[in-house]
């Protein structure tokens, strides 16, 4: 018999690019530097190349905090792009995240689903990048795993053996913890390979290419999809039928 939503009692959450639109605010500081450096490449272009340098960094870099793999990563990008990046430009995008938007769809969304499952972060920024965005998201976390912390980022296998333990903490049941994210290389592939279920929140559902995120590396193929939060939220109250 097919598992239901509401057969969890826990969700995960990737943050960034599922809760939070990092890719407008990583575009927001991107724009005008290449503008001023004559680098003619229209968003998706340029998000495409930046998401190459990130997950290299990350990769590279493990025990490097979020801020600094930003930086890192917008460096490298101008060396590809021939595009001279200062201090102060680095800097720019490293000290970005509080400004990064959340999705219209998220605080709502999390507020429902919140008075079902507890409610797990699984994110690649630190955790005081991520106190902004969790004030901009409006909910209580049972539990936030970042990447300092775990000191790897995600699609390390490690991130989800982190979350897997915190689960058990937590006393979440086998088989009862559903991953909930946007990337199919940061998030789906692992967590399949870690052995939970997942939903795939489609953000960039009637758009081409990856964005932000690389293509994942192998097929993959989620539980459910879904084209924003507040379909999944839909799903579940469908599930659940009336109080």
């Amino acid at each position: 018999m097919r598992v239901r939503l509401t057969d969890f009692e826990a969700l995960s959450f990737d943050c960034y690019g599922t809760l939070i639109d990092w890719e407008t605010g990583i575009a927001a500081v991107l724009r005008p530097w290449t503008a001023a450096h004559g680098v003619g490449l229209d968003d998706e272009a340029l998000l495409a190349a930046y998401a190459r340098h990130e997950s290299a960094a990350e990769a590279a870099y493990p025990g490097e905090v979020y801020p600094g793999i930003l930086a890192r990563s917008m460096r490298n990008l101008g060396g590809e792009l021939g595009a001279p990046v200062s201090d102060q430009e680095a800097e720019r995008l490293a000290r970005s995240v509080p400004d990064w938007p959340a999705f219209p769809d998220s605080c709502s969304a999390l507020a429902a689903l919140a008075a079902r499952y507890q409610l797990i972060i699984l994110s690649n920024v630190d955790r005081g990048s991520f106190a902004a965005s969790n004030r901009r998201l409006g909910v209580t976390f049972s539990s936030i795993l970042t990447a300092d912390a775990i000191g790897s980022y995600k699609p390390s296998p490690r991130n989800f053996d982190a979350l897997l333990a915190e689960a058990a903490r937590l006393g979440i049941g086998a088989g009862r913890l559903l991953h909930v994210a946007q990337s199919l290389f940061h998030d789906h592939g692992p967590a399949k390979r870690a052995g939970l279920p997942t939903a795939w929140i489609n953000r960039r559902h009637g758009r081409p290419g990856w964005g932000a995120t690389p293509p994942p590396t192998d097929g993959i193929t989620p539980d459910w999809e879904f084209g924003s939060l507040a379909a999944f939220t839909d799903a579940v109250a469908a599930e659940a039928g009336p109080d």
